[in-house]
């Protein structure tokens, strides 16, 4: 998914699973922040103080990076969360490991990473984690079939879709990339084709197989579930049992359908002015409401936790430091970063016999 997903969506959901305005925020800032948290090292303060973060996405999204440890840090955990062939744990896929590592909507997987997200129901950056947990959860759809590793698997030929415009536009881009032949990190060889939330697309995958993939009934579905997840969450329900939970009712369904479809624009950020413009119009059944998104600078949680304006560090900068730092959001999202990152490659992933740096 793009802005218009992780964002959006995402905010969409908590207010219907019954979060209020401020919490549903928080949750979906962190879902988007995901793909925007590209700076990682440490900080430095004033008064001696330092903080180390992560991050959670390559600069531009590289769908190129050679370096095998960081997409297995930052692509596994945060965007192509392995599926294990959609078998429970101590089952295997037919095959090589690389069918382990293909990501799969609504895995085993990836219920025993919400189970994880929910056992820190209690930490001061609960919400934020749920909030990326919200972003890879919805992922496993739009990622589905593809694997954060550079594979053959990978490959995508013979592409079609409903938009014309953007298959002839697709074409032009793989000769100039090359990218069906470089053996692709991720969707990359599909381009944004997984992430429009309008398009219906089929293509032929690197095993020789013909997939056919349907956006808006993948998208609504996520958001369904993610809506379920959160209504655990509220209840403080473990065993993650979401087909007992209500979900999106049949109204805003309907609606939130309709907006995937009919909102076709190139570009996630125009769709995303659009979402936000719908939700501030009472599109919806929690009625209207202004919200807004600010990955960097004015307005953003980095600029208001430190200070700062540019969108990237040296490593030389030089923060004011306040007390209110520990507190901040932007602070409490990347400590929920690494608890994210550590809880799905050091206890969740080995469970299904994945070991993941």
């Amino acid at each position: 998914m793009q802005i218009d997903g992780h964002h959006t969506l995402t905010y969409i959901a908590a207010r219907i699973a019954g979060f209020d305005r401020t919490k549903a925020s928080i949750i979906a800032t962190s879902a988007q922040y995901v793909d925007d948290a590209t700076n990682s090292g440490t900080i430095h303060f004033d008064n001696g103080a330092m903080y180390n973060r992560i991050s959670s996405a390559h600069k531009m999204f590289d769908y190129h990076n050679s370096d095998k440890l960081a997409n297995h840090r930052v692509w596994i955990p945060f965007h192509f969360l392995p599926g294990n062939g959609g078998l429970p744990a101590g089952e295997n896929p037919d095959g090589n490991f690389i069918e382990k590592l293909i990501c799969h909507p609504d895995s085993y997987v990836a219920r025993d990473m919400l189970r994880a997200c929910i056992g820190d129901i209690d930490k001061p950056y609960a919400l934020h984690r749920l909030g990326i947990a919200m972003h890879v959860y919805a992922d496993t759809w739009s990622h589905q079939g593809f694997a954060g590793v550079n594979n053959k698997v990978n490959e995508v030929r013979h592409l079609h879709s409903n938009n014309k415009e953007a298959d002839s536009d697709f074409f032009k881009k793989m000769v100039s990339y090359f990218l069906t032949t470089s053996f692709p990190l991720g969707h990359g060889a599909a381009l944004s084709y997984p992430d429009r939330p309008s398009f219906v697309w089929e293509y032929t995958n690197g095993r020789g197989d013909k997939v056919t993939r349907n956006n808006p009934n993948d998208f609504i579905d996520a958001v369904d579930k993610m809506c379920k997840v959160m209504q655990c969450f509220l209840k403080k329900d473990m065993s993650m049992n979401l087909e007992k939970m209500p979900g999106i009712g049949p109204e805003d369904s309907e609606k939130i359908v309709s907006l995937m479809k009919n909102l076709k624009d190139d570009t996630g950020d125009i769709r995303h002015s659009k979402w936000i413009e719908a939700i501030a119009n009472d599109t919806f059944s929690f009625g209207a409401e202004r919200i807004e998104y600010n990955a960097k600078g004015s307005g953003s949680w980095k600029f208001a936790s430190t200070g700062q304006l540019e969108t990237s560090d040296t490593g030389k900068e030089e923060f004011q430091y306040t007390g209110d730092f520990l507190k901040s959001d932007w602070k409490l999202f990347h400590d929920a970063l690494q608890a994210h990152r550590f809880d799905v490659l050091h206890n969740v992933l080995p469970k299904y016999g994945i070991c993941a740096a």
